[in-house]
C-alpha cells in the first residue's frame, strides 16, 4: 500500500482545487463543510478518513492518493444514544438507475442533478462508460451523460453488469439499437427467485426476442415499425413498468399500458421522458398512453426526486431510539399508508406542510418523530403495489414493531427470502419468530442488545440491523456492508449528523 502523509494529502489537494479553480469556500460547498476544514485539510493538519478521499476523488474527476483497499468494509456502532436534529432524505436509488438507463434513448446531452452516489448508480454508470458513453460527474452528485452515435455492446462490463438487477432495464433503450446482441444476466440481492418473464412478456408486444443462454440473454431486434399497440402487464412490477415505457418512447406509434406501476421511480422515468418530448398521459394512473419520438436529441437536466425508502429509513432511525428527529423532505404522495400505520401504532409524528421538489412535480413535506409509547397494530402490515404500503418500506416495520407493546404480524408476500432475513434482529434481542417464508411475528417490546452480524444479502434487511443496533446499548459491529451501499449513499455519516455513533473499519 503506498503510504502518503496529511501534509502530502493536502499538497495534492490544494493543487487540485486549484487546477478546478476553485476557492475554499466553493470545495467546502460540494462537500458540505466548513472552509476551515478545507484550510486544515490543505495544510495537512487533519487526516482525511478513506471515504473522504474517494468523496474528493469523484468531485476532482482524478486520483489524489493512490490507497491499497481491503476488500470488505464494515460498520461499529454505539448504541443507546438520543437523536436529535434534521436531516434531508436523497434522491431516489430506483428512479436514479431507471434515468441512467433511460439517458441511452437521447441523442443529446443529459445531466442527472443531485444523483444518489451508491454502488447500484456506480455499476450502472461502470456499464455505460463500457458500451462509449461518456459519463462525467461534474462534482459531487451531478452527472452529465452523452452517448455515442454508436454503442459498442460487445465490450460492456460483465462484472458491472452481473452485480445489479438494473441491468434488464437496457433492454426497452436498447430495443433496436442493434440486430443482436447479448446483455448478461441480472444480479443484486439475493430475494429468492425473482423471475425476468414479466419483462419479455412485455418487450414481446414491440417483436423483442430473447433467449436465454448460458449466463447471458441473447437478445434479437424487432425492425422499426410505428404502429400502435395496447397491452396489458400481468405483472404490475415497478422495472417491468419502466422498460416498457423506455421501449414506447422510441417508437412513433402510439403505446397503451395497462395495470401499469404509478410508483414513484416510474414518475420520475415519465417526468424525464416528458422532457425529450415524449407524450405521456396518465402519469400516476395505472393506464398509460405513450407517443414516442423514433429521434430524440435533446440537452436536458433532471432532478430525481426523493427517495420514500430513505424517508423511511430515517423516520425509522428516530422512532426506535425514541428520539425527536426531523426527516427533511420526504415524497408524501408514497409515505401516506407507511405514516398512517405508524400513526394507528401510536406514533406521534409532526408532519409540515406541503412543498415542491426541485424536479417542480413531486409533493415534499418534512416529518418530526416524536418519543412515543407504541403498539401492535390489531391487523397484520404487508404491502401492496402504489398507493399501498410501499414493499421496500415494510422491513422497517420489523425494527418499528420491535418496540411496540404486543405481538405484530408482517407478511412480506413477494420476495421468498426477505423475512427469513429479518430473524437476524433476534441476535440484537428482538423476538421475531418465522412462520414460514413469507410471514413473521414480532413480539414486543423489544430490550435491545449489542451483538456483531455479518450483513444479508439483501439491502433493506441489511439496513434494519444497522437502525437496530442504533436502539442497542454497547457496541455493535455490522460486518461486510456493501449491499447497503447499494442503496444508501453515506448513510452511517448522515446518521452520525444527528448524534449517532458509527464508525467505518476495515481488517
Amino acid at each position: 500500500m503506498t503510504q502518503a502523509t496529511p501534509e502530502h494529502i493536502g499538497l495534492l489537494l490544494r493543487n487540485a482545487r486549484g487546477e478546478k479553480g476553485w476557492t475554499q469556500g466553493q470545495l467546502a460547498a460540494e462537500l458540505g463543510t466548513s472552509q476551515s476544514a478545507i484550510a486544515r485539510m490543505e495544510q495537512g493538519k487533519q487526516n482525511l478518513s478513506l471515504r473522504m478521499i474517494e468523496r474528493l476523488e469523484a468531485i476532482f474527476g482524478r486520483s489524489i492518493v493512490k490507497v491499497g483497499k481491503p476488500q470488505m468494509t464494515h460498520l461499529r456502532v454505539e448504541g443507546g444514544r438520543t437523536l436529535s436534529g434534521e436531516v434531508d432524505v436523497n434522491s431516489s436509488k430506483n428512479a436514479g438507475v431507471a434515468l441512467l438507463c433511460a439517458s441511452l434513448i437521447n441523442r443529446g446531452t443529459t445531466t442527472l442533478r443531485r444523483l444518489a452516489r451508491i454502488e447500484e448508480v456506480n455499476r450502472i454508470v461502470e456499464v455505460l462508460t463500457s458500451i462509449g458513453v461518456e459519463c462525467t460527474w461534474l462534482n459531487g452528485s451531478d452527472l452529465r451523460i452523452r452517448r455515442p452515435e454508436v454503442l459498442d455492446l460487445e465490450s460492456m462490463d460483465v462484472d458491472a453488469a452481473r452485480r445489479t438487477r438494473s441491468v434488464i432495464m437496457l433492454l426497452g433503450p436498447l430495443l433496436d439499437e442493434t440486430s443482436a446482441y447479448l446483455l448478461p444476466y441480472a444480479g443484486g440481492c439475493d430475494l429468492g427467485t425473482r423471475t425476468v418473464e414479466p419483462h419479455m412478456q412485455a418487450l414481446r408486444q414491440f417483436g423483442l426476442a430473447v433467449e436465454a443462454r448460458s449466463g447471458f440473454y441473447s437478445v434479437t431486434a424487432p425492425p422499426a415499425d410505428d404502429d400502435n399497440r395496447s397491452f396489458v402487464l400481468t405483472e404490475r412490477g415497478d422495472t417491468v413498468t419502466e422498460n416498457a415505457i423506455m421501449a414506447a418512447a422510441h417508437r412513433e406509434g402510439t403505446t397503451v399500458i395497462r395495470n401499469a406501476s404509478p410508483n414513484y421511480m416510474v414518475q420520475d422515468l415519465c417526468f424525464y421522458l416528458q422532457g425529450l418530448g415524449v407524450e405521456i398521459d396518465g402519469v400516476g394512473t395505472t393506464t398509460l398512453k405513450i407517443t414516442g419520438r423514433s429521434a430524440i436529441d435533446v440537452d436536458i437536466e433532471y432532478f430525481p426526486s426523493e427517495d420514500p425508502i430513505e424517508a423511511m429509513s430515517l423516520i425509522t432511525a428516530g422512532i426506535v431510539t425514541n428520539s425527536e428527529v426531523t426527516i427533511r423532505r420526504v415524497p408524501i404522495e408514497f409515505m401516506e399508508i407507511e405514516l398512517a400505520t405508524l400513526e394507528q401504532m401510536g406514533q406521534n409524528l409532526e408532519v409540515s406542510g406541503e412543498y415542491m421538489a426541485r424536479n417542480g412535480r413531486t409533493r415534499l413535506v418534512d416529518v418530526t418523530t416524536k418519543p412515543s409509547e407504541l403498539r401492535a397494530p390489531q391487523d397484520k402490515i404487508h404491502p401492496m403495489p402504489f398507493p399501498g404500503l410501499n414493499i421496500d418500506n415494510l422491513p422497517f416495520f420489523a425494527v418499528i414493531a420491535g418496540n411496540a407493546e404486543g405481538q405484530t404480524m408482517i407478511h412480506d408476500w413477494v420476495y421468498e427470502n426477505r423475512a427469513i432475513y429479518l430473524t437476524e434482529l433476534n441476535k440484537l434481542g428482538a423476538q421475531v419468530q418465522l412462520l414460514d417464508p413469507h410471514r413473521i411475528y414480532v413480539n414486543g417490546p423489544t430490550k435491545w442488545r449489542a451483538a456483531e452480524i455479518g450483513c444479508p444479502p439483501a439491502l433493506r434487511p441489511a439496513a434494519c440491523l444497522l437502525l437496530a443496533m442504533l436502539a442497542a446499548r454497547g457496541t455493535s459491529e455490522l460486518r461486510n456492508i456493501y449491499v447497503i451501499e447499494r442503496g444508501y449513499e453515506d448513510l452511517a455519516e448522515r446518521l452520525n449528523t444527528i448524534g449517532a455513533k458509527i464508525e467505518y473499519f476495515q481488517d
